[in-house]
């Protein structure tokens, strides 16, 4: 469990304990991690106008040389990683061998055979023990989620910011690759990636320099810091999954409605599994909605269907850019976009409308 706060860390000395912590907390799985600096709204906003830097620190890292046939790497990942060129990136998943999403990653491809696997901070030591488990022949694994920090500079305005610090060439970066800068005399992989929805930009750089990289980011015009709230409002509206709270190891990607990331044609571990969800039936689905007013939907509430229960919400809140409750959960029937449901807990009554993803659709990602 994350052990959030409130406030501007910049200006007290709890931010040095902020960098400092992260060796200690992670084999516990949590990390100090604000919940918002001048207001989740006002951050939700300026991260989709202008740009906005979050300390996303906690998360996981591995650093694998192998090769990814002769390793089982490729077996261990959904996603097809041998057909990827050098300096791009790669989201998909680890599944047991129910089908039951272990972690979702992101897959960076150094080189020939060297590796960089991101993952979620809670599942970190989890991953680790589910690697080392299924990695044969000849490779190196290296946790060095202790010693990497990570700063995610998002917003339409990211690469005019970035551009000030490591020069023109992080502008030729297309969605979902990455390349090497020098950062505070530091070699950095810095990936056109987020979790926001708009265009930004993610920079993994050591511990010992990540607060003044967070210093020099904040000294520019026009970048702010966002917290936790912010970054759950954004990628809410976006549809992107948390994993702890709409996907886990009793979830399969069929069922959230992620099988794109799933590359059937090869093999993986958990396809057995999938294979028979797919030929049987999916059991429950992950929908999206908006309700039809600014109430916010909250993790744990019913989904009702002509006044009977089919299912439970599993994130919920209240959309700054859309100005209505949204929200996402899993139901036991196939719903079309424009069905009618109610979201329900004790005297709180929502109605609301299935909807398509992404809930908001204006986001710069991929311009």
């Amino acid at each position: 469990m994350e052990t959030i706060v409130s406030g501007d860390l910049r200006k007290t000395p709890l931010y040095e304990e902020h960098c400092a912590l992260k060796a200690k907390m992670a084999p516990f799985g949590g990390w100090l991690m604000p919940i918002q600096y001048e207001g989740i709204i006002a951050e939700h906003a300026h991260t989709r106008s202008t740009v906005s830097v979050f300390d996303i620190c906690h998360m996981g890292e591995f650093m694998l040389e192998a090769d990814p046939v002769a390793s089982g790497l490729d077996r261990i990942v959904t996603q097809d990683i041998v057909s990827m060129p050098e300096g791009t990136c790669r989201y998909g998943f680890m599944l047991n061998e129910q089908g039951g999403i272990v972690d979702d990653l992101v897959v960076y491809r150094l080189g020939k055979t060297s590796w960089m696997l991101v993952v979620n901070a809670a599942t970190t030591p989890a991953d680790e023990l589910h690697l080392k488990r299924y990695l044969i022949g000849p490779h190196r694994l290296t946790n060095a989620s202790n010693d990497l920090g990570k700063l995610d500079i998002q917003g339409p305005g990211s690469t005019e910011a970035l551009q000030k610090l490591v020069g023109e060439g992080v502008a030729k970066l297309s969605y979902y690759t990455f390349g090497k800068f020098t950062l505070r005399k530091e070699n950095v992989i810095i990936s056109r990636t987020g979790y926001t929805g708009e265009r930004g930009f993610e920079v993994y750089i050591s511990n010992a320099n990540i607060r003044g990289l967070w210093q020099e980011l904040l000294s520019l015009p026009g970048v702010k810091p966002a917290g936790l709230g912010a970054r759950d409002t954004l990628r809410l509206e976006m549809c992107y999954p948390l994993y702890g709270q709409d996907i886990d190891a009793s979830r399969n990607p069929l069922e959230a409605g992620l099988g794109n990331f799933v590359d059937f044609s090869k093999d993986f571990i958990g396809k057995k599994a999938l294979q028979a969800v797919k030929t049987q039936g999916i059991r429950e689905r992950l929908i999206p909605f908006i309700a039809d007013s600014r109430r916010s939907p909250r993790h744990g509430f019913g989904i009702y269907v002509n006044g009977v229960k089919t299912g439970v919400v599993t994130s919920g809140s209240f959309s700054p850019s859309l100005a209505l409750g949204i929200g996402m959960g899993y139901v036991a029937m196939p719903l079309d976009a424009g069905s009618k449901i109610e979201i329900k807990d004790g005297a709180v009554e929502i109605s609301a409308a299935v909807a398509k993803r992404p809930l908001y659709t204006k986001g710069t990602a991929r311009s």
